[in-house]
C-alpha cells in the first residue's frame, strides 16, 4: 500500500502531516475512515475537516483552515488529483473474454472484428459489424445493418435499433434505447369520426468517436436522414434526443434534459440538468442553458441562458429576485391602500 508521501509525490503537492501513514482506499470526506484519503473540493465543507476520520486529505492550493487529520495535501488541480488517486486504487475493470458466449444469438454474416466479445443472451442480427476489441454484454439488441466502431463498451440490456451507426470508442450504459421511433402522429378526421395516423421513422441515428451515452438514454431515430451526435459528446442519464436532432462536438448533456425534434445544437455546448428545448432551434457555439431552462427561441452562439422562458442568465436570475420579493410587495401594497383609504375619508374623497 502507497505512503501519504509517496501520493504526495504522485500529485506533485505539498505535504504537511505524517507522511509515512498507509493509504488503503479512497472515500469521500463524511464517510472516511482511518488509513483512506479524502478530498476537500470546495470550502463550504471546511466544517467536516474536523470531523473526517481520514489519514490525508488532498486540498486545493489556497486552503487554509482547522483540521483534525494526520496529513494534508495541498496541490493546484484536485479534480486531476483526484482522479489520478481513484486510478491508482481502483480494481481493474471486468473485461469478458473475446468470442461469441454460447447464449447468444449471431445472425449469419455478422462481422466482429479481432477480439469482439459478445456475452450471453446478446441477439445481433443480419448485416452488422463490430470493430475490433469491442465487448458487448449480456442482453444486448443490436438491429440489423448498425455498426459499432473498435473499442466499443456496450453494457447490458442496450437496444440499439436498425441501422444505426455508432463510432470508435463509444460507451453506452444500460437501459439506453438508440434508434426508436421519434413521436410522429397526424390526427385526421373521416366519415365523423377521428383516428391518430403514425408518421414513418424511416432515418437512422448516427453517434461520433468518443461518445459516453448514460443510463436509460433515448436518442430517436430520424423522420428520415439523420439524427446526429457529434464527436466527445458526454450524455447523462434519463436524457431524451428526438428524431433529426444534431448536436455538434463536446457536448455536455445533464440528466433529465429534452430535446425535441429537428433542433440543431452546436459544439461545445452545455445543457444543464432538467433543461428543455423545443423544437426546430437552433443553440450556438460554447453555449450554457442552465438548469430547468425552457429554452423557446434560439441561442446566439456564446451565451448563457436559464429561467422559463430561457433569457439571458443575468435577466432571469433578476426577475426570479423580484419574484421572490411578491409577498413583500403585496403586502406593502395593501398598506398603500389602507392608507390611501383613510386619506380619503378624512379629506372627503369619494
Amino acid at each position: 500500500m502507497p505512503t501519504v508521501s509517496e501520493i504526495a509525490d504522485r500529485l506533485g503537492g505539498e505535504l504537511d502531516g505524517d507522511g509515512s501513514l498507509e493509504i488503503v482506499g479512497v472515500a469521500g470526506l463524511r464517510n472516511a475512515r482511518r488509513g483512506e484519503v479524502a478530498f476537500l473540493f470546495n470550502n463550504r465543507y471546511s466544517g467536516s475537516m474536523k470531523e473526517t476520520s481520514a489519514t490525508a486529505v488532498v486540498v486545493g492550493s489556497t486552503w487554509a483552515g482547522e483540521r483534525n487529520v494526520p496529513a494534508i495535501i495541498a496541490v493546484e488541480d484536485i479534480e486531476g488529483a483526484m482522479e489520478d488517486v481513484v486510478r491508482w486504487f481502483a480494481p481493474e475493470p471486468v473485461k469478458l473474454a473475446p468470442g461469441v458466449h454460447p447464449a447468444a444469438i449471431v445472425a449469419p454474416g455478422v462481422v466482429l472484428g479481432a477480439e469482439v466479445s459478445v456475452g450471453p443472451h446478446c441477439v445481433i442480427e443480419t448485416g452488422v459489424a463490430i470493430g475490433d476489441r469491442s465487448s458487448i454484454r449480456a442482453g444486448t439488441y443490436i438491429g440489423s445493418g448498425s455498426q459499432l466502431g473498435a473499442d466499443c463498451l456496450v453494457y447490458p440490456n442496450v437496444t440499439i435499433r436498425e441501422g444505426t451507426k455508432i463510432g470508435d470508442r463509444a460507451i453506452v450504459h444500460s437501459g439506453t434505447v438508440i434508434g426508436s421511433d421519434g413521436y410522429g402522429f397526424v390526427p385526421e378526421e373521416k366519415d365523423g369520426s377521428l383516428s391518430i395516423r403514425k408518421i414513418q421513422q424511416i432515418g437512422t441515428v448516427e453517434i461520433g468517436n468518443d461518445v459516453e451515452i448514460g443510463a436509460n438514454v433515448t436518442i430517436d431515430r430520424a423522420r428520415f436522414g439523420r439524427t446526429v451526435i457529434g464527436n466527445s459528446v458526454k450524455i447523462d442519464n434519463l436524457v431524451q434526443i428526438a428524431h433529426n436532432v444534431v448536436i455538434g462536438d463536446y457536448c455536455g448533456i445533464l440528466a433529465q434534459v429534452g430535446i425535441a425534434g429537428s433542433t440543431v445544437i452546436g459544439s461545445r455546448v452545455v445543457l444543464w440538468g432538467q433543461a428543455g428545448v423545443a423544437g426546430h432551434l437552433a443553440i450556438g457555439d460554447n453555449s450554457v442553458v442552465g438548469a430547468k431552462a425552457t429554452v423557446l427561441k434560439d441561442v446566439k452562439p456564446g451565451s448563457h441562458v436559464s429561467g422559463y422562458p430561457a433569457m439571458e442568465h443575468a435577466r432571469a436570475t433578476r426577475s426570479h429576485a423580484n419574484l421572490m420579493r411578491l409577498p413583500q410587495l403585496k403586502e406593502r401594497v395593501r398598506q398603500l391602500e389602507a392608507r390611501i383609504q383613510e386619506l380619503e375619508k378624512t379629506h372627503g374623497i369619494t
